[in-house]
């Protein structure tokens, strides 16, 4: 995993998740944006509080998904590298 597993991510200063009734969709706003969320990418960032570390994040949903932590913790690293490299997550 790339990330070290005690970071504890959380949505940068400025940034919103919330559900669009209109889309019927999960989305992140930022200023003068608005990203769609599929539905993976939804529960992960639910998740991301700056309370649970990403260890705790990957149980979650294994445990909601009832998938092995190792299947899912590379998707779980890679979506949260990407999105803190756009700096819409902060750790």
């Amino acid at each position: 995993m790339g990330l070290p597993a005690e970071t504890r991510p959380k949505l940068a200063r400025g940034i919103r998740l919330q559900f669009d009734a209109a889309r019927d969709q999960w989305i992140l706003q930022a200023p003068e944006r608005v990203l769609v969320l599929d539905e993976i990418a939804a529960e992960v960032l639910q998740r991301c509080t700056g309370e649970a570390d990403i260890t705790a994040i990957i149980a979650s949903l294994a445990a909601a998904f009832d998938a092995e932590p190792g299947e899912i913790a590379a998707d779980v690293d890679e979506l949260l590298t990407g999105l803190i490299e756009k700096r819409i997550i902060a750790t």
